[in-house]
């Protein structure tokens, strides 16, 4: 298993050279509890600030492309594909992510970084309507790919993308 710090104790980014290169899926969730004005907008489209769930998404987006930029010890990966998805559940928007690529290190911290970059531009543009907004519940729901393999949490399926807005 690779070492995230060096002989002296140092933080040190893991060489993933002689990892075989593989496609790779992550998909990863987070909530955020709305106060019912904000939950209101959200689902009627009426956000003072303009479409909230169609800027949550590309900012979702936008920030997979930027995670090695703010977590330090993240690799660059090629991103092949970046999907945001929603479900409303008054009060709460449910946010789901599935970040793709190849290569030879997964894209778990992508995907946690889409689904909270998505959450805090909900909040941000709904919060006129109520400041008791609270995100929550981030976490990896799948992945695979690497020699890991396929992982899937336990009672928790990655969603059809049929069935999301």
């Amino acid at each position: 298993m690779a070492e995230h710090w060096d002989l002296a104790g140092r933080a040190v980014m893991v060489d993933v050279g002689q990892k075989r290169v593989t496609r790779r899926v992550a998909v990863a969730r987070a909530e955020i509890l709305l106060d019912p004005e904000a939950f209101r907008r959200v689902a009627t489209g009426t956000a003072a600030k303009g479409d909230v769930l169609g800027v949550a998404r590309v900012a979702g987006i936008a920030a997979a492309k930027r995670t090695p930029d703010l977590i330090p010890l993240c690799h660059p990966l090629a991103l092949t594909a970046v999907a945001v998805r929603f479900r409303l559940e008054e009060p709460r928007v449910l946010v789901e992510a599935e970040v793709r690529c190849t290569g030879r290190t997964g894209a778990e911290m992508e995907a946690l970084t889409v689904v909270s970059a998505s959450c805090l531009t909900i909040y941000d543009m709904t919060k006129a309507y109520g400041q008791q907004a609270r995100i929550g519940a981030v976490r990896l729901v799948a992945k695979s790919g690497g020699r890991s393999g396929t992982w899937v949490r336990e009672g928790e399926e990655p969603w059809p993308a049929s069935e999301t807005c």
